[in-house]
């Protein structure tokens, strides 16, 4: 046997192992793993599919766009790993038959796909095809298994984005979401609820860091997103403790750090950069005015609140800080639907959304850089 069929059997044996490797990683591994294979495929579909969904279109379109983009990125994979697996028996059949590279991709297509129109002749050839037989049927066999698991996961994550339009309203907002909770006398007794939340984001964390391409299936109506969702959430347990007399801090501080451990994880997962530790008064990207006018919204509903709309304000920035920089990237990264305090101020079509940076400070800015933000963010919302 020549160097060059030990070599080319050496190498088929590695990128069939990798191949499997990384099956098994993007599959059955129960954690977040960056996978070269599955990176590379969402980020290659991801250039085309931002191209139509282009900016000029209106939401509904390039939601209908987007809608396919995860769907289709998870069709691709298997047939991804089942060319590259092909490559590689081919590779391996090249070094032990010694004949041309058509005949080995001939006798590695036939093996694979379990049909048997290539004859194999030597024991050798047979054992290779034998294994080439398994690894088809087990690829197959991971798709069969991986769907089933994705789409529960998608049904769980769903169930609570769809019920939250009766609590918080369409688009969701956190004012909208304690002013209801007021009206129904149900302010006072929530508890169940910000622990329901936080039993969501520990699953929300688990599924969309083991099943990354769940953090790009669109919800079932176009107006409806798990990262809006979330903040809406969140929004309304950091302004229940900031601004609700003798608000509990238990169930909706719990309910706010599972949140933004979860969103974080994402974050993470997908490259996103945040700070782990900012401070309480470092910048968010909602204003004193908007927060104020929030405020102004509740009282008018007869919510009740404190006294100290200064105090209240600097204890939910408190809180936002922790979560404002990553839910923003999220909406962005996910395409998500306008909603007030998330979606609504990010620049759409970008790699990144155009977010206030950590390292700012609540107090002592200057009066150019409030003009500077007002007018980015109003261009943002247009």
């Amino acid at each position: 046997m020549t160097v060059v069929r030990i070599a080319s059997i050496a190498g088929g044996v590695l990128l069939v192992g990798w191949t499997l490797l990384s099956a098994i990683r993007t599959v059955i591994l129960p954690r977040s793993a960056q996978v070269a294979i599955t990176r590379w495929v969402f980020r290659t579909l991801r250039v085309p599919f931002r191209l139509i969904a282009g900016e000029r279109r209106t939401y509904d379109a390039r939601d209908r766009v987007m809608a396919l983009y995860a769907p289709v990125g998870l069709v691709c994979l298997p047939a991804v790993w089942l060319s590259l697996v092909c490559v590689g028996f081919t590779l391996i059949f090249f070094g032990v038959r010694g004949s041309s590279l058509s005949d080995a991709f001939h006798l590695s297509g036939s093996s694979l796909t379990t049909l048997g129109f290539a004859p194999a002749d030597t024991l050798a050839e047979r054992t290779v095809a034998f294994i080439a037989a398994g690894f088809g049927l087990f690829l197959a066999a991971l798709m069969v298994t991986y769907l089933p698991s994705m789409y529960s996961a998608f049904s769980r994550r769903e169930t609570e984005v769809a019920l939250l339009e009766v609590r918080a309203g369409n688009p969701p907002s956190a004012v909208e979401f304690l002013q209801r909770h007021h009206a129904i006398g149900w302010l006072d007794d929530l508890d169940d609820t910000w622990l329901g939340w936080e039993r969501w984001f520990a699953d929300l964390e688990e599924s969309h860091t083991s099943y990354p391409a769940l953090a790009f299936f669109r919800s079932p109506l176009p107006d409806q997103s798990w990262v809006v969702a979330a903040g809406t959430v969140l929004d309304a347990a950091s302004m229940y403790m900031s601004c609700i007399p003798d608000g509990q801090m238990g169930p909706p501080g719990v309910c706010v750090r599972a949140g933004y451990l979860a969103l974080r994880d994402i974050a993470g997962f997908f490259g996103i950069p945040f700070d782990p530790d900012p401070a309480p008064d470092d910048r968010i990207s909602i204003t004193r005015a908007e927060f104020d006018a929030a405020m102004a919204q509740l009282a008018a509903a007869g919510v009740p609140l404190v006294d100290d709309h200064a105090q209240a304000w600097l204890a939910f920035a408190g809180w936002r800080v922790n979560y404002d920089g990553v839910l923003l990237a999220l909406a962005q990264i996910t395409m998500a639907p306008v909603a007030p305090w998330t979606s609504d101020r990010s620049a759409p079509g970008l790699g990144e959304p155009r977010i206030r940076r950590f390292g700012r400070r609540l107090h002592g800015e200057s009066a150019a850089d409030r003009e500077a933000d007002a007018r980015t963010y109003n261009h943002f919302r247009r």
